[in-house]
């Protein structure tokens, strides 16, 4: 399925989501009430699997919206019972897309009974996983790095399902979020590093594990609190929560970029509002690189709490001056080179009577190809705007991530082979500036900024220093930042 537009196609891409609950009537109906507030972290496809007592397990796995599968009557009564998980997902480069078998949840039959799974996050030795498994008789069904704990769980030795998930788990590398479950437990984990997110919630008498807590909020469980780096929670009606440390415990690596775009500004991370820290980006983007102008406009949406916090504090007046077409959908037929160079203008539309004759400031999340970048400058000169000036909610986005994001060959990102002069010479904007590491990390929290020796947070999109190595990606001829 092909991005609608080009809009969509220059942003980088969370590629899922997972929601379960444990101790409600009819799981599945929350579940799919949460996925949908997951939808901003996948929009290809999504699926859940539901256990009851008297029918077992029940999966429906579907391409597109949750709105346009997963609020269908027939299809929900298809996933009765009181424990259900999902995932949202994005796919890949190539073929990933294409095929059903890759959607999760995961499901497999093992000795000791059934266990579903659902993964954020990308396995880094995946590829040398799949070549053992394989040839010690592993048959995959999918193309899914996230297939590789389901066989490792059915090969290891221990004595339940929560053990040979930690089991299996150790072998892995690379970020993951976890959301499981068995006949009677929904289980939760976080790689030993916390890089992707994932929250407890109470419902009721029951429990929710979620990607983010706006996911919490729509279902209306309480937000209890994080699940822990490397920490494993076993959920279950008849002992409540365990709570396990299969892993060593190493320093946190949180991914910075779920604050500057992929979590939604309604969200909380780390006891902070992301609406808030979105807003403090664009404070210290307006204190690291002023500039004289009439308005601050944001590219929607992703950009607007930035574009405040810049208004703000550079007393330089907030305007619309670029408005949303909230019905453009992704499933908008683009039958023409014409139509298809259109796509900006089918999503974003320049107010020209407020642009004209000004000077405006333009904040954004991130330049990625900087593709969208060049159009939406071209729409803001057409409709007479007397200069424009870019300002960037993140730093450099530099190299590839490999947890998990969908980003683009190196070579392919535009801070990869330009300077910042450069590329604005390239996008032929006023002026071009990004908020500077030290700045986001005081934006999100930390006074003293960016510690060099032992970074609080994963920045390797920005910074070329990745916690975990990625030995695949290596193994393929990726190149690592020289060390200095």
């Amino acid at each position: 399925m092909p991005p609608a537009h080009p809009f969509d196609d220059d942003k980088l891409k969370e590629e899922c989501g997972v929601f379960g609950v444990i101790g409600v009537a009819d799981a599945a109906n929350f579940v799919a009430l949460g996925l949908h507030a997951l939808q901003h972290r996948g929009q290809e496809a999504g699926g859940i699997v539901s256990h009851d007592p008297d029918e077992g397990f029940n999966s429906a796995r579907r391409f597109g919206y949750v709105r346009d599968n997963f609020t269908s009557q027939s299809l929900m009564k298809t996933l009765p019972g009181p424990l259900a998980i999902g995932h949202v997902r994005y796919s890949t480069a190539g073929s990933k897309g294409a095929a059903i078998r890759d959607v999760q949840p995961f499901f497999g039959e093992f000795s000791m009974g059934g266990a579903a799974i659902a993964h954020n996050g990308n396995i880094t030795n995946a590829d040398a996983l799949r070549r053992e498994l394989i040839e010690r008789g592993s048959i995959f069904q999918s193309s899914s790095d996230s297939e590789c704990i389901i066989h490792l769980m059915a090969r290891s030795l221990q004595r339940n399902i929560p053990e040979r998930m930690e089991d299996a788990l150790r072998r892995v590398e690379g970020a993951f979020s976890v959301v499981a479950m068995t006949r009677t437990k929904l289980i939760g984990v976080r790689d030993p590093l916390g890089v992707r997110p994932l929250v407890l919630g109470k419902i009721g008498d029951g429990w929710a594990l979620s990607s983010e807590t706006c996911a919490l909020d729509i279902i209306g469980a309480e937000y209890v609190r994080e699940i822990e780096p490397g920490e494993m929670v076993v959920i279950s009606e008849k002992h409540g929560i365990e709570s396990v440390r299969p892993f060593r415990t190493q320093p946190s690596k949180f991914c910075v970029f779920e604050h500057v775009y992929f979590s939604r500004p309604d969200s909380i991370i780390g006891g902070r509002s992301v609406y808030e820290t979105r807003r403090q980006i664009g404070v210290e983007l307006a204190r690291e690189s002023p500039v004289e102008a009439d308005l601050v406009c944001a590219v929607p949406d992703s950009g607007t709490p930035a574009a405040i916090g810049f208004s703000q504090e550079s007393g330089i007046p907030f305007a619309m001056g670029i408005i949303r077409n909230q019905y453009m959908g992704r499933t908008f037929i683009e039958p023409t080179e014409q139509i298809r160079n259109m796509g900006v203008r089918l999503k974003l539309n320049v107010n020209r009577a407020l642009i004209k004759g000004k000077r405006v400031i333009l904040v954004d999340d991130s330049v990625v190809r900087g593709t969208t970048s060049r159009k939406i400058k071209e729409m803001i000169l057409d409709a007479g705007a007397a200069e424009v000036h870019f300002r960037i909610a993140s730093p450099p986005t530099a190299w590839p991530c490999f947890y998990g994001v969908d980003t683009p060959q190196r070579e392919k990102l535009l801070a990869a082979t330009m300077t910042e002069e450069e590329m604005r010479q390239h996008l032929n904007v006023d002026s071009l500036k990004f908020i500077s590491l030290d700045g986001l990390y005081r934006a999100v929290g930390e006074a003293e900024g960016r510690n060099a020796k032992c970074p609080q947070y994963c920045d390797a999109c920005f910074s070329g220093e990745y916690p975990v190595e990625p030995a695949d990606m290596i193994q393929k001829g990726f190149q690592l930042k020289a060390a200095e």
